[in-house]
C-alpha cells in the first residue's frame, strides 16, 4: 500500500482491519516468554549454575547474564518483527505489526522504538499495556510512540 493513501481509502482499509486486543496479545507474550525461557535457561544454568535461579538480590549476574537475558532476546524480537512482522507468539494468534498510517511493514527504527517503548509502557503499573484494552485501535503506549498497530493477519 502506498503511504500517501487518501482519507477515504484509509477509512475503507480500517473498516476491514481487525485490531488485535489485550488478551490475545497477553497470550502471545506468554508464548514468547516460554520460548525465550526454554532457550535462555540452559545457557544461564551453564554459565552460573543453579544458584543463579535462587539469587533474588542481583539484577544482572554478569556479562553472560546481560547478553543472554537482555541483549539477545531484544535482538531476536526486533529481527522477528522486521523479517516476519511478528514474534512466534503473535504468529500463532495470526497477528502482525504494521505502520499505523500506511499499514505496511514498519521501518527498523520504528521497531527499535517500539521495543524501547515497552519500558515506557511498563511505567507506571503497566498502564501502557493495559491501555490496549481501552484504546479504539488497540494501541499500547509503545505502539503510539512508534507509530504501529497490531492487526489480524492470516498470511
Amino acid at each position: 500500500m502506498d503511504s500517501d493513501i487518501s482519507p477515504s481509502e484509509r477509512r475503507a482499509m480500517e473498516a476491514v482491519l481487525e485490531y488485535v486486543g489485550f488478551w490475545p496479545r497477553v497470550g502471545a507474550t506468554l508464548i514468547d516468554s516460554i520460548i525465550i525461557g526454554i532457550i535462555t535457561t540452559p545457557a544461564l544454568y551453564w554459565a552460573y549454575g543453579p544458584e543463579y535461579f535462587s539469587d533474588t538480590e542481583t539484577l544482572i549476574a554478569g556479562p553472560v547474564d546481560f547478553i543472554v537475558s537482555y541483549l539477545l532476546p531484544a535482538i531476536a524480537v526486533i529481527l522477528f518483527w522486521r523479517y516476519r512482522g511478528a514474534t512466534p507468539g503473535k504468529m500463532l494468534i495470526h497477528a502482525r505489526i504494521v505502520d499505523s498510517k500506511s499499514f505496511e511493514a514498519p521501518s527498523t527504527w520504528q521497531l527499535i522504538g517500539r521495543y524501547l517503548g515497552y519500558f515506557v509502557s511498563m511505567l507506571p503499573l503497566m498502564l501502557g499495556f493495559i491501555w490496549i484494552a481501552v484504546d479504539k485501535r488497540k494501541q499500547g503506549f509503545h505502539d503510539k510512540l512508534s507509530g504501529t498497530v497490531v492487526i489480524r493477519s492470516y498470511d
